[in-house]
């Protein structure tokens, strides 16, 4: 039976139907791990007396439906009620949403622009009523006109923040969540032994790049049944270009001599993880090598640090110190690491987990973070360029798991390829 099928007798054109086509897909995470997440949410609702609510990031509507959403300029949105779970989808992507949603769906028509506001009225009309609906939404996601529109869709409801709620929620990983993060990393891994082999003066940094993500895509392609195939990506620095942790792959030509920046992001499931490392063509200056011994020296120490009960702040003020010896603290850039989880480079980040002086969150066991110390050395100064090391560590109950296997450092990634 039907349960969404709407269509406009003005017209006669639909706005809402279900397109059911084909059987779920697999999925890494069985159907008690995701009714467990959804059922967090609920637990939520009951505590604040909200009766739904309406997820619109691509992360909360990944973590709690399983489908990852392409934004290109259509609303989407995972409705959470007391009894399910019904994501909503353009019709232009079929029945994938459906296909990869642990729960239903329904699709909204495109040729009237407000159809996606009066699919979600009929959605959330399932929900549990009342005089005035209480309906949670994610207000770091939501731009002003997003909620004026909201709000004109639902006039007599009251929205409620629950972005901060679900945050906290995704920060403590289930075994099956730290099951897919560790075989991410064996897969980065992979990829930054690709890159490695493919490093020689005289090759452009693009060329090293592709060959690193073509290696992560054939392995994730190969480890799972079935796999959507998005966004795996490498990021592969040269020379000036390392003095910043996003920078592009250009198609600059690596020269002997030059530091390099390897990052490797395999993609899979709406979770991403990083392998990054500095590395060196052919050879390194005297004080590219003091440099980048200190980097790796802070590098472990931050990995010794990692442990259940630790402040994210403590970390960070105990690190600071070591560059402060050295005098180069005035040339870090960032915080020295940050939750793992359902994010990637444009989506998601549980901000309450980052190795910051201004984070006082306590580590616990169940939490993924990484260790990533970066200081960057201005151009046309001894021993320029940007030096980062990237570990992934688990935290247990006693300890912690470093998932990441590569090697770091001068004794093995110096590349003598050419």
């Amino acid at each position: 039976m039907t349960r969404y099928n709407l269509t406009d007798p003005a017209t006669g054109l639909q706005q809402m139907m279900q397109l059911h086509n084909g059987e779920k897909a697999w999925s890494p995470f069985s159907d008690s791990e995701i009714a467990r997440r959804q059922n967090a949410m609920r637990g939520h609702m009951a505590k604040n007396e909200i009766d739904c609510v309406i997820l619109t990031s691509y992360h909360c509507v990944n973590y709690y439906s399983g489908f990852t959403y392409c934004y290109f300029g259509r609303k989407y949105a995972c409705v959470i009620d007391h009894e399910r779970t019904t994501t909503l989808s353009a019709g232009i992507d079929g029945g994938q949403p459906w296909r990869m949603t642990r729960g239903d769906n329904a699709t909204y028509t495109d040729w009237r622009r407000d159809n996606f506001f009066t699919a979600l009225q009929q959605i959330v009309g399932h929900s549990p009523s009342s005089a005035k609906l209480r309906i949670g939404v994610e207000f770091d996601h939501l731009t002003l006109e997003y909620l004026d529109q909201l709000k004109d869709t639902f006039v007599t409801a009251e929205f409620v923040d629950v972005a901060q709620a679900s945050m906290w929620m995704r920060t403590i990983k289930s075994k099956e969540e730290i099951s897919l993060i560790t075989e991410s990393a064996r897969i980065a891994d992979i990829g930054g032994q690709a890159c490695v082999d493919a490093v020689e003066a005289g090759i452009g940094e693009h060329e090293v790049a592709i060959a690193s993500t073509n290696a992560m895509i054939r392995e994730i392609a190969s480890s799972f049944p079935q796999v959507e195939l998005m966004d795996t990506w490498t990021w592969f620095q040269s020379g000036i270009n390392t003095d910043g942790a996003h920078n592009p792959v250009t198609n600059k030509v690596i020269d002997k001599g030059d530091i390099l920046s390897l990052n490797c992001f395999p993609m899979m499931f709406g979770y991403y993880t990083a392998l990054e490392r500095t590395l060196f063509c052919d050879h390194a200056s005297d004080e590219h090598l003091r440099l980048w011994q200190i980097n790796c020296d802070v590098h472990r120490a931050g990995l010794a640090l990692i442990k259940p009960g630790a402040r994210c702040c403590d970390i960070a003020h105990e690190l600071n110190e070591i560059y402060r010896s050295h005098n180069l603290l005035q040339y870090r850039s960032f915080g020295y690491g940050h939750s793992f989880g359902v994010l990637s480079h444009y989506y998601g980040r549980e901000a309450g987990v980052e190795l910051r002086e201004d984070v006082e969150t306590v580590l616990k066991p169940g939490m993924v973070v990484s260790m990533e110390p970066m200081i960057m050395v201005p151009h046309e100064q001894p021993g320029a360029g940007g030096y980062r090391e990237h570990d992934i560590l688990v935290i247990g109950e006693h300890g912690v798991e470093n998932i990441t296997k590569f090697p770091f450092g001068p004794d093995t990634n110096i590349i003598k390829n050419s």
